[in-house]
């Protein structure tokens, strides 16, 4: 069974199992369909920690509007579950990165035009560095910025009964990124990047994926499931790996305009198919196809703000921090330390 059919079986499985206790566990304080909305759209809980895309469906005519800023730092490299020094690294590279950080600004946009479907549309900003340092000791730095890749998906309820609700979602991702990025290097001016500085994938990507949540008078839950499968290679003659990914999460409503959440995360991507013939896979790790895939385990922390009344009813401000529990690499490869997403969200009639 291949590893997408394996976490969507999975997903299955949990989230019936999340129902059911749920169910059980909630059952005094389970709200009514006739009350979902208010919990949906006017409850510090209504919503997944703001990390978690396309977590919910708005009703027919309503629409909203949101930003996220996602930053991420990596240092240091790793093999597999080990870490291991620069100079290893360097004894296989002529190159070894030190540390990356990458920046995204989101501005995502829903719309339902009916009660059986929300169309969604993210525009990401996109920015990166990352430090190296070669076999003769000298340091650089590379730098890139632009338009990622938009993201269009439809979002359609399946099933929802008191404060449980699932939804599946498919979409495509239009490669809008760059992929040719250059910048000056030791070697020369007006080098090709490698693959984890480039912008885009180059490819149309396919977005299915499946939400379940849940929500009581003080609590809400969930978990989500998503896939970028990317069925053919660039113009550049290759194409990233297929990436999988799990999401649960819990969260506590302590008022009208304050929650906090927990989560977890569990990430598989795949290696590169193909190569960039501008690159040479000898030379640094983050050229050579074959040491791109790995999988991580994200614990994640969140707070929740809502306004519930005056000019900015109906706004939420949103935090969500996380750190790697676990890490395998197809390595040499630069770990992930820590990273964040902040947010703002508006939903209108």
């Amino acid at each position: 069974m291949s590893k997408a059919r394996q976490l969507l079986v999975v997903f299955l499985c949990m989230a019936m199992l999340a129902y059911g206790h749920a169910k059980a566990l909630f059952a005094e304080e389970t709200i009514l369909a006739s009350h979902s909305k208010h919990h949906h759209g006017l409850h510090s809980i209504g919503h997944a920690p703001i990390s978690v895309m396309r977590d919910h469906v708005h009703k027919k005519g309503e629409w909203m509007l949101s930003y996220r800023y996602a930053f991420m730092r990596m240092s240091g490299s790793r093999d597999g579950h080990h870490r291991i020094d620069n100079q290893q690294v360097l004894n296989q590279y002529m190159v070894v990165p030190t540390e990356m950080q990458a920046q995204m600004h989101i501005l995502g946009f829903m719309y339902a035009p009916s009660d059986r479907m929300a169309l969604t549309a993210m525009f990401p900003f996109v920015e990166k560095d990352m430090n190296h340092r070669n076999r003769a000791g000298r340091t650089f730095k590379t730098h890139a910025e632009g338009p990622g890749d938009l993201k269009i998906s439809a979002l359609i309820p399946v099933w929802e009964q008191g404060g449980h609700r699932i939804h599946i979602m498919g979409g495509v991702s239009i490669p809008t990124g760059e992929i040719n990025k250059e910048d000056d290097l030791p070697t020369g001016n007006g080098q090709r990047l490698p693959y984890p500085m480039q912008l885009g994938s180059g490819t149309w990507d396919l977005l299915p994926g499946i939400t379940y949540a849940g929500q009581s008078d003080h609590w809400s839950w969930g978990a989500q499931s998503n896939f970028v499968l990317r069925p053919g290679r660039n113009e550049v003659g290759y194409a990233l790996g297929n990436e999988y990914e799990m999401t649960f999460w819990g969260a506590r409503h302590w008022n009208d305009w304050l929650s906090q959440s927990l989560g977890m995360r569990y990430r598989i991507w795949e290696n590169i198919s193909g190569r960039d013939p501008g690159l040479n896979s000898g030379m640094v790790p983050t050229a050579d196809p074959n040491q791109r895939g790995g999988k991580r385990i994200d614990l994640l922390f969140g707070i929740n703000f809502y306004i519930p009344k005056g000019w900015f009813k109906g706004h939420r401000a949103s935090i969500d921090f996380g750190i790697p529990i676990m890490q395998s690499l197809d390595g040499p490869q630069l770990e992930t330390d820590w990273f964040f997403t902040a947010g703002w969200q508006a939903a209108f009639d």
